[in-house]
């Protein structure tokens, strides 16, 4: 692939929109952000969003979350 191949992408309103709505629900995940490795990629396609790790009790409130949100 050559360089007029490379797209740039920002990402960071999807990545504000994310934590605003995580936030919304107290549920904080500490190392959301752009995954480093899709980020240095040359490629077509956006990077990846990190979504990182969690303990059990954000993983719990992220759960019943997502449950609520399917009517649940």
């Amino acid at each position: 692939m050559d360089d007029s191949q490379h797209a740039t992408y920002d990402i960071g309103a999807e990545i504000d929109a994310l934590r605003a709505a995580l936030t919304a629900h107290a549920i904080t995940l500490p190392s959301l952000g752009v995954d480093p490795l899709t980020l240095a990629a040359r490629t077509t396609r956006p990077p990846l969003i990190a979504l990182g790790n969690c303990n059990a009790a954000t993983a719990h409130r992220l759960a019943e979350a997502l449950r609520m949100a399917a009517g649940g």
